[in-house]
């Protein structure tokens, strides 16, 4: 197999492959520590405003147990909280 140049392998897949959402709401400080983290990281995310979005908040709650943010899907590992050692094994980083 030829590893790309454009991202890091992480097992299977590349860094750049992985699909990353954190649920937020837009004034929560953890959400904001975590997505700080995915920038300096150059990591793509999509971030769902539960706080606007009640469909979402919902959807958030169904996957993790939790009302509280952020929660974090990494492909299909949830992360509740800010778990940088968690997040830092699920991302190869």
């Amino acid at each position: 197999m030829t590893e790309k140049k454009s991202g890091k392998r992480v097992g299977k897949k590349k860094i750049s492959e992985k699909r990353v959402v954190i649920y937020s709401t837009p004034t929560c400080p953890i959400c904001k520590m975590a997505k700080d983290y995915f920038k300096k990281k150059g990591i793509t995310y999509q971030d769902i405003n539960v706080a606007a979005d009640k469909e979402a908040a919902h959807e958030m709650i169904h996957l993790s147990g939790q009302m509280g943010v952020p929660v974090i899907m990494v492909d299909d590992t949830v992360v509740v909280g800010f778990n940088q050692v968690e997040l830092d094994k699920l991302l190869g980083k």
